[in-house]
């Protein structure tokens, strides 16, 4: 029996893609590791320069609580905030971080994948709109509350955006995991949908719809931007995110997601283009209207 077990996950390894860049973040093993990255020291999975003026641990925290339980391979999630002092170059509130890596995840087919949650504690407000997990080109992105110009006072809806419209829609609710993958092909120009709650394997929600995707290995945001609104409140918000992580080759499914990964060393993959300059004057991720 056990020799059959693992005959079945030896198939189940060899029809995985290869991950080309691991956010899972299981080295290092705290937050404020991510304060040693730098322009002069890019050092680390992810680029840590959009929040606010407080410490670290005020807008990024890591721990197993934090994870999918169904995801194995991660040894620890990702809780992110805001709140009125995440602020960076702008009004909007905003704590997002950016991978860090040589590796080729703007080139042919490519999968973005991770998973998020929220709690009834320090919960979202859903008549904010909250741009997701974004493209600075925001040709795909996760969106939550109420959208700029949509008719209504709030928007309890998680919504994955392609092509400037709402593609997928679902209920955000307290507790409940959402597992996602973006299935992008930069050179076809097209973007799908995969997704599973809890610890069900991802399924396609949404076949590949045409975009035009445009990025420089170094503009996908993993994080949450909410976007200013007059009266808007100004309890903090928390978002968890797990098992972050971006492929190629076969999808793999399975929310446990592959073995940790060294590829996303320098030395170990292929170059993107032009994936560690320093940002433009101009505000990243800012709002893109419909």
């Amino acid at each position: 029996m056990y020799r059959l077990a693992c005959v079945v996950a030896g198939l189940a390894g060899a029809v995985s893609g290869s991950v080309l860049w691991d956010g899972r973040l299981n080295e290092p093993a705290a937050a404020a590791d991510l304060g040693r990255w730098s322009w002069e020291s890019q050092v680390g999975s992810y680029q840590y320069y959009i929040h606010g003026t407080g410490e670290i641990s005020k807008y990024v925290n890591l721990s197993p609580d934090f994870k999918n339980p169904a995801d194995t391979a991660s040894k620890e999630g990702i809780k992110i905030t805001i709140d009125e002092t995440a602020k960076w170059n702008s009004d909007m509130w905003r704590t997002e971080l950016i991978p860090e890596t040589k590796a080729a995840i703007n080139k042919g087919k490519v999968f973005y994948h991770f998973s998020m949650m929220r709690k009834e504690e320090n919960a979202p407000n859903d008549q904010m709109e909250h741009q997701i997990n974004f493209f600075e080109s925001h040709f795909t992105e996760m969106k939550y509350g109420l959208n700029s110009g949509e008719q209504g006072t709030s928007n309890p809806n998680l919504q994955w955006w392609a092509n400037s419209q709402s593609q997928w829609k679902a209920p955000l609710e307290p507790g409940v995991w959402h597992n996602v993958a973006y299935e992008i092909d930069f050179d076809g120009g097209s973007v799908g949908f995969w997704h599973s709650t809890g610890a069900e394997e991802l399924t396609q929600t949404v076949p590949p719809v045409k975009v035009s995707p445009s990025s420089n290995g170094a503009d996908w945001h993993l994080g949450v931007l909410r976007l200013p609104k007059g009266g808007g409140a100004t309890t903090p918000e928390d978002w968890y995110f797990s098992g972050v992580y971006i492929e190629s080759g076969p999808l793999t499914t399975s929310v446990s997601g592959p073995g940790a990964a060294a590829a996303g060393s320098a030395a170990d993959v292929a170059p993107a283009a032009s994936n560690s300059s320093q940002p433009s004057s101009r505000i990243y991720g800012g709002p893109r209207r419909a």
